[in-house]
């Protein structure tokens, strides 16, 4: 490389991305070009579903040591998923694109599911990461003690986990590291509006247990600019989060890539990217 050429982008890597949202269906090999350029050189597709699971998946086939999968009911659809998906569920989780089981959990903020529907999924989820011995994508919103007290039987038995979209303060980072969980860290520490709890947490998450993620289309950085026509969020913008989270940390931006890109490679036993 000459002298004058512009370093190479730190390499990170996107814990979840819904790729399989409507709005990636136009231009998804310009998406993932784009990531490539600005050094995401990995993304998990979230499943949220059983049908979105499934795609999730055939995306990760077509693009192998680039895109993996996770799969799982979220809990906005657990009222669909009843004793009879289970065993279709296990059969993907076991695929070796799946990585991870989720995206589980709890969320009473919205309550689309009945709240006894969503407690069920979610043991059944936590059940069958336990059997397949990989570890969980978890969503809580508005459910801290429900979500807390579940997880505690099952922690020591889990092959980790990592708390998707964090979006709590200080009390609540406790209490998911002493569960032994990762953090999923998105845009959301880029609105000083709602994010100032997480800002105060997010220099308090140790370096071992930090990762990064865009939850594209959803949370777009409040800040980034120029701001897309679109208002679509995508995976190359997890570059604007590694640097937010960087300055909230006082840690340099390579620093902060290397230490989550080794998290997420080591929690999802996570390959190095090939080029396509």
């Amino acid at each position: 490389m000459s002298p004058d050429a512009p370093p190479a982008p730190a390499a990170l890597i996107d814990i979840g991305a819904n790729l399989t949202h409507e709005s990636f269906a136009p231009d998804l090999d310009a998406v993932l070009a784009r990531a490539a350029a600005a050094g995401v050189v990995q993304m998990m597709v979230t499943g949220a579903d059983h049908e979105g699971s499934r795609r999730a998946v055939a995306l990760a086939v077509a693009h192998p040591g680039v895109l993996t999968a996770t799969a799982g009911v979220h809990p906005h659809h657990a009222a669909g998923h009843g004793p009879q998906d289970r065993n279709a569920l296990a059969a993907l989780v076991r695929l070796p694109q799946v990585v991870a089981v989720g995206e589980c959990g709890l969320d009473y903020f919205r309550d689309l599911s009945p709240r006894p529907a969503q407690r069920a999924a979610f043991l059944a989820q936590l059940e069958i990461a336990v059997e397949a011995r990989k570890p969980v994508f978890l969503h809580q919103r508005d459910a801290h003690a429900d979500f807390v007290a579940i997880l505690e039987d099952f922690a020591p038995r889990l092959a980790g986990g990592v708390a998707h979209c964090f979006t709590g303060g200080p009390a609540e980072l406790e209490r998911y590291l002493d569960l032994g969980l990762a953090v999923g860290v998105t845009g959301w520490v880029c609105d000083e509006r709602r994010g100032a709890a997480l800002r105060d947490a997010v220099p308090r998450i140790p370096a071992g247990r930090l990762m990064i993620e865009t939850d594209a289309p959803y949370l777009l950085p409040r800040d980034l600019v120029p701001m897309p026509r679109s208002r679509r969020n995508e995976p190359a913008y997890l570059v604007h989060v590694a640097r937010a989270v960087a300055a909230l940390r006082g840690e340099r931006l390579e620093d902060l890539a290397a230490a989550t890109t080794a998290n997420a490679r080591r929690l999802f036993a996570l390959g190095n990217a090939t080029a396509e």
